[in-house]
C-alpha cells in the first residue's frame, strides 16, 4: 500500500497516463493535488472515483509484481512550492525463483474427477431443471397469458370494429337528419313568407274594413237625414237620393260580409249580409225591382249556407253582388250545396264515412 501511494505522490503525468483508466486531464489533476497522505485522499480529484482507484490499484500492484522494472523513479513532491531535486532511487527486482515440480498423485487425480464429474453432473441438473422450468412455464402460462391477455384483446378488437360500424350508421343517420332538418327549415321558410303575406293581406282587409264601417256610419247617417226630410217634404228627388243612399249601404255590407268571409269571421259575415237583404227587402218594397228580388233570393240561399257551406255562400253573394252592380237579372243555375263529410271520434279506419247534405 506504501508503494502505491508514493507512486501516486511521485510518479510522472506519462506514467500516470499509462495506467488504463487514467486520461492526461486526470494524471494532471492528480498531480496538482500532490502531496496525498493516503490512498483514500485521491478520491478528493474531480473524476476520481473508488471503482477507478480500485483498477488502478489493481493494475500497479499486477505491473509491480510480474513485470518488476529494475528502477522506479522516485520523485519526492516539496511543499510551498519548491522544484522537485531529489536524487532518484532505484529498486532491484526480486528474483523469482521457479516452484518445483510435484506430479499429482493417482488419488488427487481420482479427486478432480470426481469432482468434475459432480460439477458436470450438477450442471446437467440445473439445465434440465432450467428447461422443466421453462416448459411448465409455457404449459401453465400459455393459457393464463391467452385468458388474461390475447382474448380481451381480441374482444377488445371486436368491440372496437363493432362500434366503429355503431359510429358509421349514426354518421349516416345524423346526415340523413341534417337533410330533413334543412328540408324542414326551408318549409318553415316559405310557411313564414305566406304567413307574411297573410298578415300583409289581413292589414289590407282590415283596413278594408274599418273603410267600409266608417262610410257605412256615414251613409246611415246619410238615410236618417233624408228619412227625416222626407217626413217634412215628400219630394221625389229626395226619395231617390234615399233609395240610392240605402242600395249604397247595401253594397257596402255585402262588400264588408266578403272581407269577413275572406277572414273565415263568419258570424259577422252572416250578420252583415241579413242587414243587406234587409235594406233590399225595404227597397224592393218601394221599387219591386226583378233584379232586386233575385238578388234577395241569391242572399238568402247564402244566408241558408252560412256557416256550414262558406265556399257556396260565396258563389251566392257574389252573383247577388254581380245582380246589384248591373241592375240586371243572372241567368244561373242555383249551385248545389257540398255535402259535408262527417267522422265520428270513436270510429276507426274502416268506420263508414256519412255525408251530410245542407238542408
Amino acid at each position: 500500500m506504501s508503494d502505491f501511494l508514493q507512486f501516486l505522490n511521485t510518479a510522472s503525468a506519462e506514467a500516470l497516463a499509462q495506467i488504463p483508466g487514467i486520461s492526461p486531464s486526470l494524471a494532471e489533476s492528480l498531480i496538482a493535488a500532490r502531496p496525498f497522505e493516503s490512498v483514500e485522499d485521491c478520491l478528493k480529484v474531480h473524476g476520481m472515483g473508488k471503482n477507478l482507484l480500485g483498477r488502478v490499484q489493481a493494475s500497479f500492484e499486477k505491473v509491480d509484481v510480474e513485470s518488476a522494472p529494475q528502477e522506479r523513479a522516485l520523485i519526492p513532491v516539496e511543499e510551498q512550492g519548491m522544484r522537485e531535486s531529489a536524487p532518484f532511487e532505484k529498486r532491484r527486482p526480486v528474483e523469482d525463483t521457479p516452484p518445483l515440480e510435484t506430479k499429482p498423485s493417482f488419488g488427487s487425480r481420482l479427486g478432480q474427477a470426481v469432482l468434475w464429474f459432480f460439477r458436470a453432473l450438477l450442471r446437467l441438473i440445473l439445465i434440465v431443471l432450467v428447461i422443466g422450468g421453462i416448459g411448465a412455464a409455457i404449459y401453465y402460462g400459455a393459457p393464463l397469458i391467452n385468458n388474461r391477455f390475447i382474448a380481451p384483446v381480441e374482444q377488445n378488437a371486436v368491440r372496437v370494429t363493432e362500434l366503429e360500424n355503431e359510429i358509421e350508421s349514426l354518421q349516416t343517420q345524423l346526415t340523413d337528419i341534417n337533410r330533413q332538418l334543412a328540408e324542414v327549415n326551408a318549409q318553415l321558410d316559405e310557411v313564414n313568407k305566406q304567413l307574411n303575406e297573410n298578415n300583409a293581406r289581413f292589414e289590407g282587409l282590415e283596413q278594408s274594413l274599418d273603410a267600409h264601417t266608417a262610410t257605412l256610419v256615414k251613409l246611415a247617417d246619410m238615410q236618417t237625414a233624408l228619412e227625416t226630410e222626407l217626413e217634412d217634404n215628400n219630394n221625389k228627388t229626395l226619395l231617390a237620393l234615399k233609395q240610392e243612399v240605402m242600395l249604397t249601404r247595401a253594397l257596402d255590407m255585402l262588400a264588408r260580409a266578403r272581407l269577413y268571409l275572406a277572414q273565415s269571421n263568419f258570424g259577422l259575415a252572416k250578420t252583415d249580409i241579413q242587414s243587406a237583404r234587409d235594406l233590399l227587402a225595404d227597397l224592393q218594397a218601394e221599387l219591386q225591382d226583378e233584379a232586386l228580388t233575385q238578388a234577395i233570393e241569391r242572399l238568402d240561399l247564402s244566408l241558408g249556407n252560412l256557416p256550414a257551406f262558406p265556399v257556396v255562400a260565396s258563389g251566392d253573394l257574389e252573383i247577388a253582388w254581380q245582380v246589384l252592380m248591373t241592375g240586371e237579372t243572372v241567368a244561373t243555375a242555383t249551385p248545389e250545396p257540398e255535402p259535408t263529410l262527417t267522422v265520428s271520434p270513436e270510429a276507426t279506419q274502416e268506420a263508414p264515412v256519412t255525408a251530410t247534405p245542407t238542408p
